[in-house]
Parts: C-alpha cells; structure tokens; sequence
C-alpha cells in the first residue's frame, strides 16, 4: 500500500513543530514532545489518514512512523465468529483506555507499596491473635475469581487460535490486532489489566488465616502487575500470548481453589497437574520472548521493544526457577507433606497463584 506523501509533513503540536518521520525516535516516542504529546500527534496523523486501521499511536515499538504503516499489510485481519457480543464489548474504545494508562500505569507502585505495608504489617499484628477461618468469604472470592478468568478464556480463546490458524505464529507474536481491531479480546484484555489490583486481595486471606506466606506469592503478585499494567501502555502484541495463558490457567486452579474453600477435597493429583501447568506458562512465555528477541535482531516488524523483552524474560525465568523450586518440594522431596502432617488439621497450604502472565 503506497503512503500519502502528506501523511509525514509537518505535525504541529501547541508550539512545538514537528517533521514526519525525524520527529520520532528509536524508541517509537516523540523526540519533540511527551509521551502525552507523542498521542495527540499520532491521533491528528490518524485523522489525516482515517482509512488506516492500525493507529500510529501505536508505534512505540517502531523506528520510525514508516514502520508503523508498513505494519499495515499484516493488520487486515478477519475476525472470529462471535456468536454473541456483549454491549460493554462492542462500545470497548481501546484509545481511551490506553490513553487513561499512558497517564496513570506509573501508579502500580503505590498501590504495591501499600500492599507490601498492609501484609507485612499484617503479619505482624497476626503474630499473637487467632486464625480467622473466613471460609465462607474465602469460597466466595475464588469462586468469583473462577468465573471471570472462565469468562476470561471464553472470550479471548476464539482470537487467539484463530489467529494461528488463519494468519501464523508471527502475526500472533508481533503484530497486536487482538486488542487494536477485535472489541471483543481488546476488552478482557483490558479486564485482565485491571485485575492484577484486586487480585492482591488472595494475600489477605493467607495473613488473615495466618497461612505460610513464601517469597514467590508476594513477589509474583507485585512484578505482574506492574509489568502488565507497563505492557498495556505499549501495546505489545506478544502480550497475546500471556494473557490467554492466564485466563486458561487460572480458570482451573481458582476452581479448584472455590472447590476446596467449600469443603471439597479434589485429588491431589490435580494440584500437582495445575502447578506443571503453571511451570509450561513460563517456559512458553520465555519462548515466545526469546523468539521475539530474535525477530527484532533479524529486522523484522514487531511491536514489542528491547526493553519489554528484557523485562518480560527476566519476570518469566525468575517465576520459571522459583516454581520449579516449590514443585520440587511440593511433590518430589516430600517436604510440603511433612508441614501438612504436622500442622493443625485445619491449615491449609495452597498451590502458589500464577497471575500472568
């Protein structure tokens, strides 16, 4: 598809003037402007050109505004076959939402500071009170968790494996039509976002219960949402991968988890099964980077940056080592049953929640 010539003239912004392609830097932001102005230029380029489906305002991942257009051979996409789409679905506008996070990602922190103070702060308190059993309140949140990554994996399942089957592994990895031209995956994908915030709720329960909380639950809880909340903010199209790996292995083990609150008591078996899940997320999720990594070396298109990878493959190997590590115990040493046998009859020692990924 040929570009029109005026689609690269001059960009004025306020009173910072900007030229076409030189106006941006290697990182995909506006050299003359911030992140905020880098938007409101790219939505005045979109208006200039309306017929283009794939925003500039997505280009952080490009050298240049050219990259961005020549991403657009790879974004006619079709779409899945939706035998229902819910309102809140369809009226999902994904700029608006990108714009709020552009804006507001960087607030992750505190609220993982304020995390890390009313748990370890917790504990504390908890040192010389009773256990609280919450098992009516427990039953309730994993079952609600249950059936929103079950929704979760319902609607964005359909994007992602027709995206494989009719465009390839590459269009999955680089370029992210999931959430720029489907309404239906771009809106849990911004449910999944969200939902690392109220998901730091499940510690509440292990400080409250007074139940062993280890290093991998904590430090998982806090690097995913801020890596996913990040991640959002540049688009990144491998982020397809994680997310529906997340929905899917959540949907099982929250269900597990709402079964056992209530009172049931699933084979073990199926613990052991849901951690081996959560081990073969990590091992895709460094793949998928790794593969990436390569793309980007071999100058090929792809919207994700060198840092997102880097922090991206750091964040799965770590979780990678440390779950190995508790599957080691859990189920070949023998340790964790030695703390089972010895513990009250009423603790209970739960499988470490994967949250990304």
């Amino acid at each position: 598809m040929e570009i029109p010539n005026h689609a690269f003239g001059n960009t004025k912004i306020g009173n910072t003037r900007c030229f076409g392609a030189s106006a941006w830097n290697n990182r995909g932001y506006r050299a003359c402007g911030s992140r905020s102005s880098h938007i409101e230029a790219s939505e005045k380029l979109v208006e200039v050109i309306p017929h283009l489906n794939w925003k500039v305002v997505q280009c952080n991942g490009c050298d240049s505004v050219k990259s961005a257009y020549k991403m657009k051979e790879y974004t006619q996409v079709t779409l899945p076959n939706y035998s229902y789409m819910f309102n809140f679905e369809s009226d999902f506008v994904h700029q608006e939402t990108l714009t709020w996070m552009s804006k507001n990602w960087t607030l992750g922190f505190y609220y993982c500071g304020i995390y890390m103070i009313l748990v370890f702060g917790g504990q504390y308190v908890m040192q010389n009170r009773p256990r609280f059993e919450l098992r009516g309140l427990l039953s309730l949140w994993n079952t609600a968790l249950a059936i929103f990554s079950i929704m979760g994996a319902i609607r964005t399942v359909p994007e992602f494996l027709h995206i494989l089957t009719h465009h390839g592994l590459y269009h999955s990895v680089c370029v992210p039509s999931f959430i720029e031209q489907d309404r239906v995956s771009g809106f849990w994908t911004w449910m999944f976002v969200l939902s690392k915030l109220p998901e730091l709720g499940d510690t509440i329960f292990i400080v409250l219960r007074k139940q062993p909380l280890i290093f991998l639950h904590w430090y998982h809880h806090i690097t995913v949402l801020l890596y996913s909340w990040f991640t959002y903010t540049e688009t990144t199209a491998s982020a397809r991968w994680f997310i529906v790996m997340n929905y899917c292995v959540h949907a099982v083990m929250y269900s597990y988890y709402a079964l056992r609150a209530m009172g049931y008591s699933p084979p073990r078996q199926i613990a052991m099964v849901i951690t081996s899940l959560q081990l073969l997320q990590m091992v895709v999720g460094c793949a998928v980077n790794v593969w990436a990594q390569q793309l980007l070396n071999d100058h090929r298109e792809c919207q994700i940056t060198h840092m997102n990878i880097k922090l991206s493959l750091a964040m799965y190997f770590s979780y990678f080592v440390l779950f190995a590590r508790f599957f080691y115990k859990a189920y070949i040493s023998g340790e964790r049953r030695k703390k089972e046998r010895s513990a009250p009859v009423t603790a209970e020692y739960p499988l470490l929640k994967s949250k990304v990924q």
